[in-house]
C-alpha cells in the first residue's frame, strides 16, 4: 500500500510538472518527510555553483546566498563559510549520491565540453558513470530514458559494515516512515524523491559533519511532534528547533549512530 500511494504522488506530480517547471520537492510520505537537500562544504563557491549549472541545476537566490535545484533536492554550496572540507565522501558513512538522466553517454559528452571528466562504469556498462565536484562529493550517473526531466535527484549510496546494514536500513525506514525492500538484491529505503541505499565497507566509516557533503536534510511537517518522536525513540539531537520568528520557519539536527548529520526543516513555502 505504501509503494503505491507513494507511486500515485510520484505519477501525480510528473503530471503536473513535466510540461512546466521543474519540481524541487515531491509530494511528503505519511510522516510528513520527503528529500530535502544536501548541505556542501565549498572550498569555492562559484567554483562548485557551475559544476552544478553545467549538470543542468537552476539557481536561485535564498537571502544573501545562491543555492542551486534539481528536482528532488536542492544543493547547498556555502556550508563552512570558508573554511575548507576535511575531505571528500569517500570514505565516509554517505559514500556518494545519484542522479538519474536521460541519456548518460550524452550528458557526459554534453560535461566534458564543459570541463566535467567523468569515471567510466567499472563493468563496462553504457548506462552508468561516476563524476566528482572539485571538492569530492562523488555522484553516480544512471539513466532513465523515460523520466520526464533532463536530470534529477534518486539516491544517497551509504557505506557501513556488513552486520551494521540491516539496523541501518531498519533505522531510516522507522525514523522516517520510509518504505523498505530489497532491490537487486541489495536492501533499500524509498522516501518521497530519494531513495536510500546501503553498501558493504570493511570497517565503520568516518562521520559526514565537516566533509564535502557535511550534511544530508530531509523536509518535514510539524517539526515540534517529529523531533519529540525521534527523541523519544532515542535519536540524538545534535541541535534542538531553531524558529525564524518571521517566516515561521524552523530546522533542527540530528544524527544517525553511524555518522550521518541530518538537518530537519519545517518549511511554510518550499524553495522553488
Amino acid at each position: 500500500m505504501k509503494m503505491m500511494i507513494a507511486g500515485l504522488a510520484f505519477a501525480f506530480t510528473i503530471a503536473a510538472t513535466a510540461a512546466g517547471a521543474q519540481p524541487v520537492g515531491f509530494p511528503a510520505n505519511e510522516m510528513g518527510v520527503s528529500m530535502g537537500h544536501w548541505h556542501l562544504n565549498s572550498r569555492d563557491v562559484e567554483v562548485n555553483k557551475k559544476f552544478f549549472v553545467a549538470l543542468g541545476g537552476r539557481v536561485v537566490k535564498r537571502g544573501e546566498n545562491e543555492v542551486v535545484l534539481f528536482p528532488g533536492v536542492v544543493v547547498f554550496l556555502t556550508r563552512g563559510q570558508g573554511t575548507p572540507p576535511t575531505g571528500g565522501t569517500a570514505g565516509t558513512v554517505v559514500n556518494h549520491v545519484g542522479f538519474l538522466v536521460r541519456n548518460v553517454q550524452e550528458s557526459l559528452a554534453k560535461w566534458k565540453a564543459a570541463g566535467i571528466q567523468a569515471e567510466p562504469s567499472a563493468t563496462g556498462r553504457p548506462d552508468q558513470a561516476y563524476i566528482d565536484t572539485p571538492d569530492g562529493l562523488r555522484i553516480e550517473i544512471l539513466e532513465d530514458k523515460n523520466q520526464p526531466w533532463p536530470i534529477r535527484n534518486e539516491h544517497i549510496h551509504f557505506s557501513a559494515t556488513e552486520a551494521e546494514i540491516p539496523k541501518m536500513q531498519a533505522w531510516y525506514a522507522k525514523e522516517f516512515g520510509g518504505h523498505a525492500w530489497t532491490r537487486n538484491n541489495a536492501p533499500v529505503v524509498e522516501l518521497p524523491g530519494v531513495q536510500l541505499r546501503f553498501a558493504k565497507a570493511d570497517k565503520a566509516q568516518l562521520p559526514t559533519a565537516g566533509r564535502t557533503l557535511d550534511h544530508i536534510g530531509f523536509d518535514v511537517k510539524n517539526l515540534d511532534a517529529f523531533l519529540k518522536k525521534l527523541a523519544a525513540d532515542g535519536v540524538k539531537i545534535e541541535r534542538p528547533i531553531n524558529r525564524d520568528a518571521q517566516t515561521g520557519a524552523a530546522l533542527a539536527f540530528v544524527s544517525d549512530p553511524w555518522g550521518t548529520m541530518i538537518e530537519l526543516n519545517d518549511r511554510p513555502v518550499p524553495i522553488q
